[in-house]
């Protein structure tokens, strides 16, 4: 396996037409578009191999929640037909493999260097250019710069007194061992219950002498049902991908499933169970889907709430231990649903025990453990699966420096403000793939990485082709999104609750909803119309600016309104 960064160690700079951050799913797809330019492009990878997400996340248990049989590239119908689908949730090590494979069959690694982190990028305005500088003491230059960091790869750490004494072994789930971790016959402690959690739990129990899990907030979760996949359906997928591609791309959330069109407010009682049986019988995320209100409406969710707790006390033989494990305190998918093998058994365990943090919060480490208002839990290995600084994380920590020196920290101090996700005001030249105020993490992500990779190359191929060097999105644009993005999220009932999507895990973090929940579909087309205008909403040097931006307030769960009502749902900004 080639090392890229071979090539640059001996240089001080190096000039290229683009810049790119990350080669995961975004980075490497951005780096073979580019390509198709003419462009010079070199890729920045803080790892010492491609796969991005699924490079860093190896700890036990680690899964994709997308069904592999979308969960992957469109662009190569020979890379398509040429990978295996054995299961339906891949593992870590299947997706990691995956993109192993697509670096190595596109040629991708002579123009990446690993082990190089950006940690500064900053916009020259008199040369039209961003000069980047890695934690290696590497430095380059380009024209365009572009993030292909992923929405969830900066780690939330707390900080917890007294970790130094702790004379056991800590982890954080993002940042595990590629050696992995011996807890078998341990006394291990896993402090957090999101997705990541959920997933690793069962696993460590298996083989763990004892595993306390510290819970600050109960879970919804639902059955993955994992199985192999048999060679018949997969040829029959591979045969119709072209239609279940195109479903994908037109979808609500990235996949070929279509929306429910039932209201849970019209069901009796006996079709609500039979129909959230049946779903939870399928497993997985659609779950969500049975009815098209649950989103929307306090009373719809309610239902789809009550028969998940009823579930956790069909499960959970422990009546207390089942009632700590019961949300009550927000509305069922408001917080990022995760799919399990067996979390809620878990706690039918004679080696686990349950810490609900609610009520007996962590006071810190000490020599031996942990400590909670309680009482002292001895560990052995302590495993922080804390989540990440979401969306806006990722982006904040390379320090990125606009024009007139204003630092995107400042600028985004109030919360993140982009026109599309794609590009944010005073920051030339830069493509923030999959950024905030765009679908990300609301949608199967390689869905939205390719569309997003694929508008900014027709978009860098309109400058080529016009003679242009230069592209920013105006204030007025950039408002006019911001203010859409937030009022189609206020038709929802995702604010009522304090999760990543609302920067609420983080300490001192603007409260604000962070991704676009006006669905996949019709974010494309907004994205094709904008640029079918010649980029309507961006300053081009030498071509026409006009900042006329229209978006109808609609989400991808609430029907579109009424003739009557569009004027006043809409958000207009009067031409330059």
């Amino acid at each position: 396996m080639s090392d890229g960064s071979n090539a640059l160690r001996g240089a001080t700079c190096d000039e290229f037409d683009v810049v790119i951050v990350g080669s995961g799913f975004a980075g490497l797809y951005m780096l073979y578009r580019v390509r198709e330019l003419g462009y010079r492009a070199r890729v920045f990878e803080a790892g010492s191999d491609v796969g991005g997400t699924w490079y860093w996340n190896r700890y036990p248990g680690a899964r994709c929640d997308s069904e592999s049989i979308y969960y992957s590239y469109s662009f190569s119908e020979e890379l398509e037909q040429e990978w295996p689908l054995l299961e339906r949730y891949p593992a870590q090590p299947t997706m990691l493999s995956y993109l192993q494979h697509v670096a190595d069959r596109f040629d991708l690694r002579k123009d990446i260097v690993f082990n190089s982190r950006v940690v500064s990028a900053t916009y020259d305005e008199q040369r039209n250019s961003w000069s980047v500088r890695t934690d290696t003491g590497l430095e380059a230059s380009a024209r365009f710069l572009i993030t292909a960091v992923g929405c969830l790869s900066a780690a939330n750490k707390p900080e917890m007194p007294g970790q130094e004494r702790f004379k056991g072994e800590c982890h954080h789930t993002s940042e595990w061992p590629h050696d992995g971790v011996d807890y078998t016959g341990k006394r291990v402690a896993v402090i957090g219950t999101g997705s990541t959690g959920i997933q690793l739990i069962p696993e460590v129990a298996k083989t763990a002498a004892h595993l306390t899990v510290f819970q600050r907030t109960p879970q919804f979760t639902l059955p993955a049902y994992n199985r192999g996949l048999e060679p018949t359906y997969v040829n029959e997928i591979k045969a119709s991908y072209p239609d279940l591609r195109q479903r994908c791309r037109e979808s609500p959330v990235g996949t070929p499933y279509a929306p429910s069109d039932r209201s849970a407010l019209e069901a009796s009682p006996d079709d609500l169970r039979k129909a959230y049986e049946e779903a939870w019988a399928q497993g997985g995320a659609k779950f969500l889907g049975t009815f098209t209100d649950i989103m929307v409406s306090v009373e719809a969710n309610q239902t789809a709430a009550d028969f998940v707790r009823a579930k956790i006390d069909e499960i959970v033989r422990d009546p207390e231990v089942a009632e700590m494990l019961k949300p009550t305190s927000y509305p069922i998918g408001t917080k990022r649903i995760p799919i399990d093998s067996g979390y809620y058994e878990t706690f039918n365990r004679e080696n686990v025990k349950l810490v609900h943090l609610g009520r007996t919060p962590l006071v810190g480490f000490t020599e031996e453990g942990l400590r909670t208002t309680e009482g002292e839990f001895p560990a052995d290995i302590v495993i922080f699966a804390t989540g990440f600084d979401a969306l806006t994380g990722p982006l904040l920590r390379m320090n990125l420096v606009g024009r007139d020196g204003i630092e995107l920290k400042d600028k985004w101090a109030e919360g993140p403000r982009t026109y599309l996700g794609l590009a944010t005001t005073g920051f030339p030249n830069l493509f923030t793939i999959t950024g905030p105020g765009s679908p990300s993490v609301l949608s199967n992500m390689p869905v939205s990485i390719e569309q997003h990779v694929e508008w900014i190359q027709s978009c860098l191929r309109f400058l080529q082709d016009c003679g242009a060097d230069k592209i920013e999105a105006t204030p007025e644009a950039e408002d006019a999104w911001t203010d859409h993005v937030n009022q189609v999220a206020a038709k929802t009932l995702y604010p009522r609750a304090a999760s990543w999507y609302m920067g609420a895990n983080v300490p001192g973090k603007p409260r604000t909803f962070l991704p676009y929940i006006g669905g996949v579909g019709n974010y494309r087309k907004i994205c094709d119309e904008i640029a079918n205008s010649e980029y309507r909403g961006f300053r081009i040097p030498g071509r026409p600016t006009v900042t006329d931006v229209r978006f109808e307030t609609v989400s991808r769960y609430a029907a579109a309104p009424k003739e009557s009502e569009k004027n006043s749902e809409a958000e207009k900004v009067e031409a330059t």
